[in-house]
């Protein structure tokens, strides 16, 4: 007994300091792919016009949450609260793209006695680690600024064991993650910035399809050394600018794409003039909102980046069959927000509505998801986290930090319809909570609360009529659901 303690002790130890990577410590794999920008606009959440066949596939075959609801409208602060399965009512990561390395809320260096993240944590339980694309913030996990200065230091520090993001002829992270085809891209000093793009005749002529390929190579090299593996894989399409093949834009070009719904700009004063769209060089008009067909042309746009990215899916689940790893590798596939695409006059994110914090999540957990069995339960981002930890026991070393989320397991096993009240998002000093019918948008202030909008979700998503005034009662009812130790700002 004595000595089953002290061997315990040693893989523990072991595990701790990310030593153990031996083969069947753990149940399963883990591919983890994020997409960028992604909106629940697929054919597997009933629209008919995306043309999304493999995240269809995937849905098919696992579990599709079609109200799954993420931290912050924003790349990096969304992916802080994933990572870390932190709230921001516990981080005070509400807006910041750089939390993870800048700041208070950044991730230390040097090893701790538990996990600081995801992919630490199963690197540090014996798996090996694999980061291709945007997974962290970085569009290749390391610290670089936009105009690629930076130290290189890994942004998850002790979480992969390979950072693989190919840049081809883009020549680095957030080159590929700006690129047009040929090498060129919007950081290069070139005046690049065009707002669509569909010249490129092949997928790896640019960066989605090398990073599809270089998955598919990983997943071959994965196969062969038998150990456990998490593979991150972030794409970054349809991320602005609208970049695809030639042939994509022609596909959907037969497509009749419908206009977006709610195209008024609404009363809300957490409305924004999408200035991360508009600043790109565009044939289109400037006004907003868009004419008709110009509309059409960005929507279009949008959707033919969505099938090129849904291409590159494909390519990979197809790899996990032929190389016999589907029913021993859990598949996340999760956009890290929302995105308006004209509806409210909005062409972006950041905004605490709901087109812009709802974002697709699909789960496939061979032997315990229910394959086809869509589910309408209220899930965050934070749920991600624990719901790894509970399905690839046992085998898992501790976290450096108690995880906020829930473990989505009884979601997906059908032992549970529900397992949340309510779903609470952040946007700089607004608070959104989302119940089983409403949405309320309000600012903390000392003990009070200020700039309250509530709006029906059972009439549109989109934010039409403001109903604060004529439910005072619902509101104070919601307003008690709010985390008590939410921050309203980015701690200093």
């Amino acid at each position: 007994m004595r000595r089953r303690s002290l061997l315990g002790t040693a893989v523990a130890l072991a595990a701790s300091a990310g030593l153990l990577h031996a083969a069947g410590t753990n149940r399963f794999n883990v591919l983890f792919i994020a997409i960028d920008d992604l909106r629940p606009e697929l054919g597997c959440y009933g629209a008919d016009y995306v043309r999304s066949p493999n995240i269809d596939r995937l849905a098919a075959q696992g579990t599709a949450f079609s109200r799954h609801y993420v931290q912050v409208p924003t790349c990096g602060a969304s992916r802080y609260a994933m990572l870390t399965g932190r709230s921001p009512a516990k981080s005070g990561v509400v807006s910041s793209n750089e939390a993870l390395y800048n700041g208070p809320a950044a991730l230390v260096q040097e090893t701790l006695a538990g996990a600081q993240s995801l992919p630490e944590q199963f690197r540090r339980s014996g798996y090996r680690t694999v980061c291709i694309g945007k997974i962290s913030h970085t569009a290749d996990g390391r610290v670089f600024s936009y105009k690629g200065k930076g130290d290189g230091r890994p942004e998850l520090p002790n979480a992969w064991d390979d950072l693989a993001t190919p840049f081809g002829s883009w020549g680095r992270g957030w080159g590929a993650f700006f690129a047009y085809s040929g090498g060129r891209h919007r950081e290069d000093g070139q005046g690049h910035r065009d707002l669509m793009e569909f010249t490129a005749e092949h997928d790896e002529d640019l960066p989605d399809g090398l990073m599809a390929e270089q998955a598919v190579g990983q997943l071959q090299s994965l196969k062969k050394s038998g150990q456990r593996f998490f593979l991150g894989l972030g794409f970054f399409k349809p991320h602005l600018p609208f970049v695809a093949t030639k042939g994509d834009w022609e596909a959907m070009e037969k497509v009749k794409v419908p206009p977006a719904p709610h195209q008024e700009k609404p009363s809300s004063g957490y409305w924004h003039e999408s200035n991360e769209f508009f600043g790109y060089k565009s044939p289109l008009s400037r006004a907003n909102p868009l004419a008709a067909p110009d509309q059409l042309q960005a929507r279009r746009g949008y959707l033919a980046c969505v099938r090129y990215t849904d291409r590159q899916v494909g390519k990979v689940l197809d790899a996990l069959d032929k190389l016999g790893l589907a029913q021993s590798t859990i598949v996340v596939l999760w956009g890290d927000h929302g995105w308006h695409l004209g509806d409210s006059q909005i062409w972006g994110k950041h905004a605490p509505f709901e087109r812009a914090v709802r974002s697709p999540l699909i789960i496939r957990a061979p032997g315990i998801s229910r394959s086809a069995k869509p589910c309408d339960a209220l899930v965050e981002t934070t749920d991600i986290y624990p719901t790894l930890m509970d399905l690839c026991q046992p085998g898992f070393t501790r976290t450096q930090h108690p995880l906020d989320g829930l473990s989505l397991r009884p979601l997906l096993d059908g032992s549970t319809r529900s397992i949340r009240e309510t779903a609470v998002s952040y946007w700089e000093k607004a608070v959104t909570i989302r119940t089983d019918t409403h949405r309320l948008i309000a600012i903390r202030n000392g003990g009070g609360w200020s700039g309250q909008e509530l709006y029906d979700m059972r009439q549109t998503p989109d934010p039409v009529e403001n109903l604060a005034a004529s439910q005072p009662d619902l509101i104070k009812s919601m307003i008690r659901l709010v985390p008590a130790t939410a921050k309203q700002s980015e701690p200093r």
